[in-house]
């Protein structure tokens, strides 16, 4: 008998696998957000809420980014999931495995960039571990808080919502796209560059979107986009217990001049780049339609779709034709 490796099964599947052995074991605790962004551990009339994410130099950092600018990212995909349950932040952990040839001064590069990702999301760092490794490996856990009423889930779209993405998609994906072709190879101007490599090289988590969509009551459900938009409008689909699709309007998906001509000079569809690579950090929600207007005097934000009880993502062009595009993303364990 062949035995099935996690290899097989992939990242989102193995959580799922997961999730199913340790609900037994959670029946005696208060914790919610089982699948979500982040744990919410009930407090009462709050949430502590509790998430932790590990980065790899070899799966999560581009050749190109130097030691700050990891230590910087190793923050901010701790502190996305956080904005994505409308938590704020309350402290941070970094555990470490660093190489033994690692030098002092990368060493200290990488510090200041976990510092001063820190102070920009104005976060402490409270502790960690540091231990040796083949590679740099950098595992951040981030504790937050909310307001029951607060919480921002996955769950909880209904058909009829309206679809919004906190900014533009694909920028990331067109800068990582450059770094594996290699920049002196493809003629783009100083400011696309500069542009699609800000997003590439020093993301930024959308914590100050996410409160005022907590704080706002507006929005039925939420995430933010780490493994494309694609996977995550199948998360939202998957968490609601209600039979839920999602409909996209091509036309309207906020795909910028940038990335239209990065994928123009690459031969790649900018649509791919916009819908199926993940590290844009943008939030994902669902609004009903009265609450459009409302939320948009407090936050600028992109309407892209609707919600459906098709129970499938799909895709309209401005001929009114559909398509169903496939469910695919980012996924660890797999690539």
């Amino acid at each position: 008998m062949i035995k099935m490796k996690v290899s097989d099964l992939g990242e989102k599947k193995l959580i799922k696998r997961i999730i199913a052995n340790i609900k037994l074991h959670l029946k005696d605790f208060n914790i919610e957000g089982l699948g979500d962004d982040a744990a919410l551990i009930d407090m009462g009339k709050e949430y502590i809420v509790a998430t932790t994410d590990l980065l790899r130099q070899t799966s999560h950092f581009p050749k190109a980014m130097n030691h700050e600018q990891m230590g910087w990212k190793s923050v901010t995909v701790n502190i996305s999931d956080l904005a994505a349950m409308g938590a704020k932040p309350l402290g941070l952990l970094m555990s470490m495995g660093l190489p033994a040839h690692m030098k002092v001064e990368e060493f200290d590069e990488l510090l200041r960039g976990i510092l001063k990702a820190c102070d920009h999301y104005r976060i402490p760092l409270i502790g960690g571990d540091t231990k040796e490794a083949d590679e740099i490996i950098l595992a951040g856990a981030a504790i937050g808080r909310t307001l029951k009423e607060d919480a921002l889930l996955k769950s909880g779209s209904k058909e009829g919502d309206l679809v919004g993405v906190t900014g533009q998609l694909g920028l990331a994906a067109a800068g990582i796209k450059i770094l594996l072709h290699n920049i002196e190879e493809v003629p783009v101007t100083d400011d696309i560059l500069s542009k699609i490599m800000d997003h590439a090289l020093k993301p930024e988590a959308r914590l100050k979107e996410a409160r005022i969509l907590a704080k706002s009551h507006l929005v039925n459900a939420a995430t933010d986009i780490t493994d494309g938009l694609v996977s995550e409008l199948n998360e939202l689909i998957t968490a609601t217990s209600n039979k839920i699709g999602i409909r996209l309007y091509k036309e309207k998906l906020p795909i910028p001049y940038e990335v239209k001509e990065i994928a123009r000079l690459i031969k790649e569809d900018p649509i791919e780049l916009g819908i199926y690579y993940g590290e844009d950090f943008e939030l994902l929600f669902t609004i009903p339609p009265e609450n459009v207007i409302p939320l948009s005097d407090r936050l600028n934000f992109y309407i892209i779709g609707e919600v459906t009880k098709t129970g499938r993502i799909e895709i309209v062009d401005k001929e009114g034709r559909t398509y169903i595009p496939p469910v695919k993303g980012y996924e660890h364990l797999r690539g």
